[in-house]
Order: structure tokens, then sequence, then C-alpha cells
């Protein structure tokens, strides 16, 4: 996983990593939003959901400790941390400010 993981951030193009949960309520508030950022801005952007109980070691790592939580990474590097739901117009101007 650790490996994978460090091939997907290593990447140009901005990767925004959702650490959920499936019993978490705003987690399921956050997907469509993700998907609607996704669809907005294509290739400019890779999104990964992690499941934080299936992924504990990952989600310890990063100090993970409420869901949902986004980072952002450019180039192997973390770029922007949230936790919680924001609105899809916010989401996509952080990552068009790492482009």
């Amino acid at each position: 996983m650790k490996s994978s993981f460090k091939q997907i951030i290593d990447s140009e193009t901005p990767v925004l990593i959702d650490f959920y949960a499936d019993w978490c309520g705003p987690c399921k508030m956050l997907a469509p939003i993700l998907k609607e950022v996704k669809d907005e801005l294509g290739d400019a952007v890779k999104v990964i959901k992690i499941d934080v109980d299936k992924n504990q070691p990952l989600a310890a790592k990063f100090q993970v400790r409420g869901v949902p939580t986004m980072l952002l990474f450019k180039s192997g590097q973390q770029v922007w941390r949230q936790s919680g739901v924001l609105q899809k117009q916010d989401i996509v101007n952080i990552i068009q400010s790492y482009q």
C-alpha cells in the first residue's frame, strides 16, 4: 500500500485524498461534491478516496483524527488539508491554485 500511495501522490497533477468512513454522515455529503469537482476539473486533478477503517496506518501517518479530512498533494508534497465538508467551488479554487 505504501509504495503505491507514494506513487499516487508523487504526481505533477494535484492529488486530492479524501479520508472517509462509511459510517460518517458528512462523508456521504462530501462524496457527490467531490464527484462534481472531478467532473469540472477532469484530468487536472486526481481524487482518491481512502477508507480510514480499512487503512488505519495511513490515516495515522497523516494524523487524520476526524472524517472527512481532505489532503491535497502536489509532486509528493502535502500543500493543503481541511477537515469537514466544503462547497464544490471552494475545493475547485483550492485545487486550481496549486496547478
